[in-house]
Order: structure tokens, then C-alpha cells, then sequence
């Protein structure tokens, strides 16, 4: 019998300063954090549309560069986002630059170095 799939529920990073990351999440990129089961290590739960965001506290996390994997979010106007994070005292973006598909990109991290990207969805057909 094939395993059904419902949906892609939640996207899990560990984080090396929790409290830099609930801020960046929550107060820059303003997603409303939701309710948490009280798990023995800390933590914050934050959604994305219909998905949600984990953080999991891992004092023990090296600097590295986490580029090597992202998660996208659909926004409406990339330009408009970058001006805003801008603003709000975010840096080192890649972009707004058009995908093969007409979609426009925005990259740039977050205080572990997670690449997140925001895109623009691609323009409908005879558009």
C-alpha cells in the first residue's frame, strides 16, 4: 500500500542564539509564533502559511556556512521585502534577480547563516 503524503508540515533548524533567532524570525521577518508542546530543550515555533518553522536551542552549534540547503518563501514583491529588510538592518542580499521562469529571487541569511530565499510567484501565462 503507497504511504500517503499529505503535506510538508515543518521545516527544523538549530539555532546557536535562540533569543537572536526568535527576534530575527518573529520582530524582522514578522512571522507570528505559535503554541509549542513543552519539550525538554528550548525551542520556538513560528508559522509559515500552512507550514511552520522549528527552532531547536543548540548551544553547541559551530559557525558554519549553512548554505549548502535554503527554504523558500512565495511573497509578493521581492524589491519592496529587500527595502524593507534593509531597513530592519538586514544584509548581504543576492538579488532581486529573475529565475529562467520570469519568478523574481531574493536571497539572504539569517543569524546561523540559513539561506532563505523569498520569491516572487512567475508570471501566469499570456501575461
Amino acid at each position: 500500500m503507497p504511504i500517503r503524503i499529505h503535506e510538508l508540515n515543518h521545516v527544523a533548524i538549530h539555532v546557536r542564539d535562540l533569543d537572536a533567532s526568535m527576534h530575527f524570525y518573529e520582530h524582522v521577518l514578522g512571522l507570528p509564533r505559535i503554541p509549542r508542546p513543552a519539550f525538554d530543550f528550548p525551542g520556538a515555533w513560528y508559522a509559515l502559511g500552512d507550514q511552520e518553522l522549528h527552532l531547536i536551542h543548540d548551544p553547541s552549534l559551530q559557525q558554519a556556512e549553512r548554505r549548502h540547503h535554503h527554504f523558500a518563501l512565495r511573497i509578493d514583491d521581492p524589491f519592496a521585502a529587500r527595502a524593507e529588510l534593509e531597513a530592519r538592518g538586514v544584509t548581504g542580499f543576492r538579488g532581486p534577480a529573475p529565475r529562467p521562469d520570469g519568478a523574481m529571487q531574493l536571497f539572504f541569511t539569517d543569524p546561523d547563516g540559513y539561506l532563505i530565499e523569498m520569491y516572487s510567484a512567475p508570471p501566469e501565462p499570456g501575461r
